[in-house]
C-alpha cells in the first residue's frame, strides 16, 4: 500500500518523511507530517489536532493500513518512533496553541468552545509527553 499517492502536495523532508496536506480537514498548506518506519509502519502526526483515525478514513482506509501484515509470533523492534527534533517540534505547536490563548485570555477576548477545547488537547498532548519522558 503506498499511502503517500493518496494524499497532495507530499513534499520529502527527509528520508522516509514526508509532509503533505491533511484530508481530514481543510488544509491550505501542509500540516501532516509522515514518516514510515524501517519496519514499515506508517507515522501520522497533523499540526492541527486531527485524529488518525480521521485522516485515514479521509483517505478511505482503516487504521489497521498503516501496519505491514505481521506473524503472529514477530515482535516487533523496540525503539522510538520520531526523532528528539520531531518530538520538539510537536511540544512546541502545542505551546504556541496555549500561548496564542492566553494572549487572548489576558487580551480580555473571551475562548469559545472550540478554543477552549483545543487548549484542553494541547494540555493532554503536553502532559502525555512528559509521562512518555518519564516512561510511564
Amino acid at each position: 500500500m503506498d499511502f503517500l499517492h493518496k494524499l497532495e502536495h507530499v513534499r520529502q523532508t527527509g528520508t522516509n518523511r514526508w509532509l503533505a496536506r491533511c484530508p481530514a480537514h481543510e488544509d491550505n498548506s501542509p500540516s501532516l507530517a509522515i514518516r514510515l518506519t524501517d519496519d514499515g509502519r506508517w507515522l501520522l502526526h497533523c499540526f492541527t489536532g486531527c485524529d488518525v483515525n480521521e485522516i485515514v478514513s479521509a483517505v478511505g482506509l482503516e487504521l489497521t493500513d498503516l501496519f505491514p501484515p505481521t506473524d503472529r509470533h514477530h515482535r516487533p523492534r523496540e525503539g522510538r518512533p520520531f526523532s528528539a527534533m520531531d518530538v520538539l517540534r510537536a511540544v512546541s505547536h502545542e505551546v504556541q496553541v496555549a500561548a496564542l490563548a492566553c494572549s487572548d485570555v489576558v487580551a480580555g477576548r473571551p475562548l469559545s468552545e472550540s478554543d477552549l477545547q483545543r487548549v484542553q488537547l494541547a494540555h493532554d498532548r503536553l502532559q502525555n509527553a512528559v509521562n512518555i519522558a518519564e516512561g510511564r
